[in-house]
């Protein structure tokens, strides 16, 4: 009988995934014959009992089956972060860190794992069946045509998903994991000391309300001035920068592009260097603004623009509209360009003035174009990390105590700057980024829900 005429039993939709399931690339190799695809299949699954099984034996110093490969020592490392020697050299001894580490990373490759081994069944399944349907072999043509045509797109997205396993996967799980350790200075910091997990003892440090905890007394204050300083940050750019969109857009301005350009150089400087001239204008010693003002006898004392508490907080808000109102201004400016003229002149045959066409035409129609821009940037603000420490660094002289570090106009993501750099907290700091990542996160889903490119039927 030819390979043409070969009858190919029903029964291999049935084998051929078990096969599979019982060892990677069986079924496709035994009833399936798919050799290549097979074997590489089968060689994932002996790379991964190799790891697991073999290990270096510590009396011969050779590989030997004793059950205890690298994956299972690193796995064995995630649960205890390390042993303790005090006998040994400090760097000789365990590092919990990167046991970590190094534990997620082979967990990462297991749940990789995983997923081709599902996919080796669904594949032996789809391909029996495709068999069974044919009632023959496919050519070396159509094996060709078929890999390009459905392989392809999986080799070309699997760079990708390992890198993102690797890269952004590892270190997020990394960073809330911590918040489960005693992370912390001065006795838990690799290599002289082990890291151990300890549960919720940092959640419970951060959240218990008590009249003798000041981390939850700072957090409460910090927290509070997070969402205030986002929402008046937010606001204040946004409605500067619609101020003077509307304003140069006034045919009655003759000079609008000059203005507009004058406005744009805040944006165009960079962040960080005009936040430094500006502490320095603000300087309450040496400031130029307190001695022009003191010159010109309009004060007698300097004002404490960057020291007293209330007031760091309003510069703060000030300086951020110099820099932030360019960006709003731009973006209203395009969308006030796409607005229908009709409309403005409809409103002015109905006798609406300047003030009613602002309010009834402009502001809903560039709100309704600019809403989800205007909540990422408040998202944003939660995090503008720049603004705050360049400008003030929290203030560390106004601290709550020289335990947490919180300064007066620290924000979240300033706060665990300190607590990472600063005096080592870094189970708190993780604490404090799982809460700033689960107020962001809904922020961004909503937003890039409402785009266009997730609703069918849309262009």
């Amino acid at each position: 009988m030819s390979k043409q005429d070969t009858v190919i039993n029903p029964n291999i939709i049935r084998k051929a995934p078990i096969a599979s399931a019982c060892f990677m690339g069986l079924g496709q190799i035994l009833y399936l014959k798919q050799y290549l695809r097979g074997a590489m299949f089968a060689l994932l699954e002996f790379l991964l009992l190799f790891f697991c099984c073999f290990g270096v034996s510590p009396d011969t110093g050779s590989m030997t089956l004793n059950f205890q490969g690298p994956f299972i020592n690193s796995l064995k490392g995630l649960i205890t972060l390390g042993d303790p020697h005090p006998e040994l050299p400090v760097k000789l001894r365990d590092n919990s860190i990167f046991m970590m580490v190094t534990g997620l990373m082979i967990v990462i490759i297991i749940l990789l794992y995983f997923v081709v081994y599902w996919f080796n069944i669904r594949d032996a399944k789809k391909s029996a069946a495709h068999l069974v349907e044919k009632q023959r072999f496919p050519s070396y043509a159509e094996t060709r045509n078929a890999i390009h045509d459905k392989a392809f797109p999986y080799i070309g997205i699997t760079p990708i998903i390992v890198l993102m396993a690797f890269l952004t996967v590892i270190p997020l799980v990394f960073s809330a994991l911590v918040a489960f350790t005693n992370y912390s200075e001065p006795d838990h910091l690799p290599q002289a000391n082990l890291v151990d997990w300890s549960g919720l003892e940092a959640f419970k440090t951060m959240f218990t309300a008590s009249a003798n905890n000041n981390w939850y007394m700072s957090f409460g204050r910090i927290a509070v001035w997070t969402i205030i300083w986002a929402f008046l940050s937010t606001l204040s750019c946004y409605f500067v920068g619609m101020l003077f969109a509307v304003i140069l857009v006034d045919k009655r301005i003759k000079i609008s592009k000059v203005f507009r350009t004058i406005f744009i150089l805040p944006y165009a400087i960079p962040t960080m260097l005009s936040l430094f001239i500006w502490q320095n204008l603000l300087n309450g010693t040496f400031g130029p603004i307190n001695r022009t003002l003191i010159e010109f006898g309009l004060i007698s004392n300097p004002i404490p623009w960057l020291s007293d508490p209330n007031l760091a907080k309003l510069t703060l808000v000030l300086v951020n509209v110099w820099i932030g109102f360019p960006y709003s201004m731009i973006l209203i400016t395009s969308n006030m360009t796409a607005i229908p003229s009709q409309l403005y002149e409809a409103a002015i045959i109905d006798g609406a003035n300047k003030w009613q066409q602002f309010k009834s035409v402009t502001l809903p129609l560039v709100l309704y174009q600019t809403m989800p821009i205007l909540i990422m940037q408040f998202a944003g603000n939660i995090n503008n990390f720049g603004a705050v420490f360049f400008l003030t660094a929290g203030d560390p002289k106004l601290a709550d105590t020289v335990t947490t570090q919180a300064g007066a106009t620290d924000i979240m993501i300033s706060w665990i700057y300190k607590l990472t750099m600063n005096i080592r907290q870094y189970n708190l700091a993780s604490v404090l980024s799982i809460l700033v990542f689960v107020v962001l996160v809904p922020f961004a889903v909503y937003n890039f829900t409402q785009t266009k490119s997730f609703k069918e039927g849309e262009i």
